[in-house]
């Protein structure tokens, strides 16, 4: 038993409530818990109770004992004063506030099915907890679920994407450009991307965006490709046009061993990603405007429909050749850009703009997104959980990767109705 446990028993109100007594003798009907407070101060604010008939409104500590009260200090602490119930699994001692006013206490009784259906979440090895009941759940409250999910982590991204505004002084478009050079990288070289993008200002490039071999020259060069000496002529044509304009614009490249290529497929190697890249500089002008002005996800698609330069027709690296193949961005990679890059900074930049119709078109486009493919879709497609797109897919990877791995089973929907009473009666 956890105090985490105890104060989900009271805030769903999952124990016995029929004749509550407290350590004085007094009677006890609850009329609502409080709202958790999950910051400093007592664990339910806003409570209202009736002791012996007489409404109270205040606030209620949770505690395993009672005496857990002096060993916490809150007999000293007036933020405690306005406490008017304590509630506890062991009532071992009466406690009093830093006024010296006695406290009720109540020792509540939790239905042992309720600890049990716990007990066994947090034991499951499977890094699913719930994998044998979950798909028992009403689907109508899964999805609900997801929804509430993929807006959370929507909202998780909104700190990386306002710190970047704040860096580049709420500028949108080179704020948006170095976000989706992050989703460039994809999950293996994401930081490369970001730290490329930010050494190399959106502005610097655009005087260059008519000329594709110089945008190329800049983006290879400055993710320290250029630094070897490889006799072939294409390379050295880009490093001689690099090292022009690194002295005229003061530039100094990132150094080429940040950039990850174990277990990565050839068509994903970082050199065919920084060629469609520039691709995509070259192509583009005011490329979020457009984005936000498109009426379907189609729209935003075709916009990073972009193809390398020739050179890397037939290679994946310098000097050495491969099949001729065009180094097209392929489909579900442009998918990975927007759900990732795309869809968050839209959201985000509706949000701070109290704008509900670009957030609502972020959302939109989610749900004409397809979902993911990756081994933690995967995990719950084994367990008979399936995506319909990516607005459920990204709600998915959220309970996996902020809740399943965690064990947070008392703070998920779908967690709350396995332990629940409910649920165990179904």
């Amino acid at each position: 038993m956890t105090e985490e446990f105890l104060q989900y028993v009271w805030k769903y109100q999952l124990f016995d409530k029929e004749n509550l007594i407290t350590s004085r003798g007094e009677n006890i009907e609850i009329i609502f818990p409080g709202m958790q407070n999950n910051d400093s101060g007592p664990d339910f604010t806003g409570s209202k109770i009736k002791i012996d008939g007489i409404l109270w409104v205040g606030n209620i500590e949770v505690h395993l004992n009672s005496s857990d009260w002096y060993s916490h200090g809150h007999d000293r602490d007036k933020a405690y004063d306005n406490v008017i119930l304590h509630v506890v699994l062991n009532d071992d001692i009466p406690i009093k506030n830093s006024l010296g006013n006695e406290i009720s206490s109540i020792k509540i009784e939790i239905k042992d099915f309720i600890v049990q259906n716990y007990k066994k979440l947090i034991a499951d090895s499977h890094p699913i907890a719930c994998h044998e009941l979950i798909p028992a759940i009403d689907r109508i409250h899964f999805v609900s679920w997801l929804s509430k999910l993929t807006v959370e982590r929507l909202m998780n991204r909104a700190i990386d994407i306002d710190n970047i505004l704040k860096e580049t002084n709420n500028s949108i478009e080179n704020a948006f450009y170095i976000y989706i050079a992050k989703s460039f990288g994809f999950k293996v070289n994401s930081q490369p991307f970001e730290m490329l993008a930010r050494s190399l200002p959106l502005n610097l490039l655009s005087h260059y965006k008519n000329n594709l071999f110089q945008i190329e020259a800049l983006i290879i060069g400055q993710s320290g490709y250029l630094e070897d000496n490889v006799s072939e002529k294409y390379f050295n044509d880009l490093k001689n046009e690099y090292s022009f304009l690194k002295k005229k614009h003061s530039l100094i490249p990132l150094k080429k061993h940040v950039w990850k290529t174990m277990r990565l497929r050839p068509s994903n190697f970082p050199l065919i990603r920084l060629a469609q890249f520039a691709a995509l500089i070259h192509k583009s002008s005011h490329l979020f405007s457009k984005i936000i002005e498109s009426e379907s996800v189609n729209d935003v698609e075709r916009l990073f429909e972009v193809t390398a330069s020739e050179y890397w027709d037939s290679h994946y690296n310098f000097e050495h050749t491969s099949r001729n193949k065009k180094k097209r961005l392929s489909k579900s990679s442009i998918h990975l850009i927007i759900i990732n890059g795309v869809i968050p900074f839209i959201f985000v930049y509706g949000k701070n703009k109290d704008n509900e119709k670009l957030q609502d078109k972020a959302l939109k486009f989610a749900e004409q997104m397809p979902s993911e493919k990756n081994k933690y879709i995967e995990e719950w497609n084994k367990i008979g959980i399936r995506a319909r797109d990516s607005f459920e897919s990204q709600g998915l990877l959220q309970l996996r990767k902020e809740y399943c791995n965690k064990r947070r089973c008392i703070d998920c929907s779908i967690g709350n109705i396995i332990i629940s009473k409910q649920y165990v009666e179904k």
